[in-house]
């Protein structure tokens, strides 16, 4: 599928998604393989503020993202977000919290991504499906 045509059935899908679980505070649409947690950057190029649904792991009180965007090629842009602006928003089901985002080392990640792939198997299918790698993101929540 060509970028344009992801990011146009991307953006409706996630309209919708958000939207869902914005209503019902993640009691709809806060689970699909993993729990689900929605992510608010700020637009590197727009400075608009931008929310995505995505699946998460914990670790302690940290929140582990994977940077996958379904296997393709190019780096799904909420990560290209937060490289520019680590400062992000998430909603865990109801609560709302801010957070600081970095990437994981390599030593971490490579502790890390199995989690990923042991929680919801298509991650495996995804690092499989393109050159790069997957970052791993973690998000530690600011008091």
């Amino acid at each position: 599928m060509n970028r344009t045509a992801y990011n146009t059935i991307s953006r409706v899908v996630t309209a919708l998604h958000v939207g869902v679980y914005r209503a019902t505070g993640g009691r709809v649409a806060g689970r699909t393989g993993l729990p689900v947690l929605l992510l608010t950057t700020t637009g590197r190029r727009t400075g608009r503020r931008r929310t995505k649904p995505l699946g998460y792991v914990m670790e302690g009180d940290e929140y582990l993202l994977a940077a996958s965007n379904a296997g393709n090629d190019f780096f799904p842009s909420w990560w290209l977000n937060l490289k520019a602006n680590p400062a992000a928003e998430v909603q865990v089901g109801a609560r709302r919290m801010r957070v600081s985002a970095r990437k994981a080392s390599h030593d971490e990640r490579e502790r890390m991504w199995p989690r990923f792939v042991e929680e919801f198997k298509g991650y495996a299918g995804y690092e499989a499906k393109t050159a790069r790698e997957i970052p791993v993101v973690i998000l530690t929540p600011q008091l």
